[in-house]
C-alpha cells in the first residue's frame, strides 16, 4: 500500500540560489492543494536536527519568488554527517509528525537526502545551485540568473575598457565547473575563455590580442573560471600586459552573482521542479532527485545521480560502479561525453569569433 502523506517538510541546505524560493513556493502550494500541510525547515540539516520547523500557509509564501536567496536560510551541518546527528533529525521528524522532505541543494544535500531515506523518511531532491555542476541535469536552479547577472557586469566593465583601451580578465564562480565562464563568454562576446575542463594555451591568447589589436579592435574581455584556482586570472592579466602591450585589469566577481532577483527561466524551472518533487513524493517516490532532460522533467535515484557527477567529474571511488549494469555505466559514459561535448563547443565558439 502506499504512503498516506499528512504532513511534509522543506528544506534548502549548502549555497544559496535564485530561484529557491520559487520552489519553496511550489512546493507549499502544490502540497496544500492535495490537502498536504508543509513545514518550513529553517537553516538547512541543522534546523532539522535542532527542531526549527514552523507551518507554511498559503499565504506564507507570497510575494516571495521574485526574491534571490532562501527564506528558509541554509546552513552546513557537519553533524548531520554522523549517525548520532542523522538520528536526531529523523527523531525531530518523528515529533512534527513529518513524513517526507523536499530538499533543495546540491550533492551534498542529496547525500543528506539519500541517509534519511535509507532510515525511513521519504526524501526528493531539486537540484539548486548557480554552478551547474551537477550532472545529472542540463539546467540547476539558479544558473541562468548568475550568468545573466555575469553577463551584465562584462558588459559594464567593456565600457571603460573600449574607453581606454584595455583588456579586462574576468573570474567567474562556477567552482570547479565552467558552465557560467562557458555560457557568459559566449553570451558576452569575449575574447577568451578559460576552463577547466578545456586545453588552454596560453601564447594563442597572447596572439589572437595582438591580432585583434591590428585590427582596430580597443576591448577585451578573457573570462577565467574560479576552477582554474585562485591565481590563475590575476597571473594572466599581469602576462597579457607584458606579453602583448594592452593594459590589463583583474576583477573577480565573486559572490555578488549569487543575488538579485531569479531571472523567467529560474523562477520557471524552480515552480515546475517543486510542484513535480511533491507528486512524486505523494506518489511514494523516494531518495530521488528531480532532473530537467531535454525541457522534459524526471526522476533519478540519487545513488545513480551521484555516481554519474563522480564519473563527469574525474572522481570515481572503488565500488562506485559495481551496482550498475553494463547498460547503465555506459549510459552514464554517454551522458557524461554529451556535457562535455557541449562545453568543448561553447570554447570552441569563443575562439573562432572571439575578435
Amino acid at each position: 500500500m502506499a504512503k498516506q502523506f499528512k504532513k511534509i517538510g522543506v528544506l534548502t541546505s549548502g549555497g544559496d540560489a535564485p530561484g529557491m524560493n520559487a520552489a519553496i513556493r511550489s512546493v507549499v502550494r502544490t502540497a496544500l492543494s492535495h490537502g498536504v500541510e508543509t513545514m518550513g525547515i529553517y537553516y538547512g540539516y541543522s534546523g532539522l536536527i535542532r527542531g526549527d520547523i514552523h507551518p507554511l500557509g498559503v499565504r506564507d509564501v507570497s510575494n516571495m519568488m521574485n526574491h534571490g536567496g532562501t527564506v528558509l536560510y541554509s546552513d552546513r551541518c557537519p553533524e548531520f554527517k554522523t549517525e548520532e546527528g542523522m538520528q536526531k533529525a529523523i527523531a525531530t521528524c518523528r515529533a512534527f509528525g513529518i513524513d517526507g522532505i523536499v530538499t533543495l541543494g546540491g550533492d551534498g544535500t542529496f547525500r543528506g537526502a539519500t541517509d534519511l531515506s535509507v532510515r525511513g523518511i521519504s526524501c526528493v531532491g531539486i537540484p539548486c545551485t548557480i554552478d551547474n555542476d551537477i550532472t545529472s541535469t542540463e539546467y540547476t536552479i539558479g544558473f541562468d540568473t548568475a550568468t545573466n547577472t555575469t553577463i551584465q557586469l562584462i558588459d559594464y566593465l567593456r565600457d571603460t575598457c573600449e574607453s581606454h583601451s584595455r583588456c579586462n580578465v574576468v573570474e567567474v564562480m562556477g567552482r570547479n565547473a565552467g558552465d557560467i565562464a562557458a555560457y557568459a563568454a559566449v553570451a558576452s562576446g569575449a575574447t577568451a575563455v578559460v576552463l577547466p575542463e578545456v586545453p588552454f594555451s596560453e601564447e594563442a591568447l597572447m596572439e589572437k590580442i595582438r591580432t585583434s589589436r591590428r585590427l582596430g579592435k580597443h576591448n577585451f574581455i578573457v573570462v577565467v573560471s574560479e576552477g582554474m584556482g585562485s591565481d590563475f586570472a590575476p597571473a594572466l592579466s599581469q602576462k597579457i600586459t607584458k606579453a602583448t602591450g594592452v593594459e590589463s585589469r583583474f576583477a573577480r566577481f565573486a559572490h555578488v552573482v549569487r543575488g538579485g532577483s531569479p531571472t523567467l527561466r529560474d523562477r520557471l524551472l524552480g515552480t515546475r521542479m517543486g510542484a513535480f518533487a511533491v507528486e512524486q513524493l505523494l506518489e511514494d517516490k523516494s531518495n530521488i532527485v528531480v532532473c530537467e532532460q531535454g525541457n522534459q522533467l524526471v526522476s533519478m535515484d540519487i545513488g545513480y545521480a551521484l555516481v554519474l557527477d563522480r564519473m563527469y567529474k574525474g572522481k570515481l571511488k572503488d565500488g562506485d560502479l559495481a551496482p550498475f549494469t553494463e547498460e547503465q555505466i555506459a549510459s552514464m559514459q554517454a551522458h557524461c561525453e554529451r556535457k562535455r561535448a557541449l562545453i568543448a563547443s561553447l570554447a570552441a565558439s569563443v575562439d573562432r569569433i572571439g575578435l
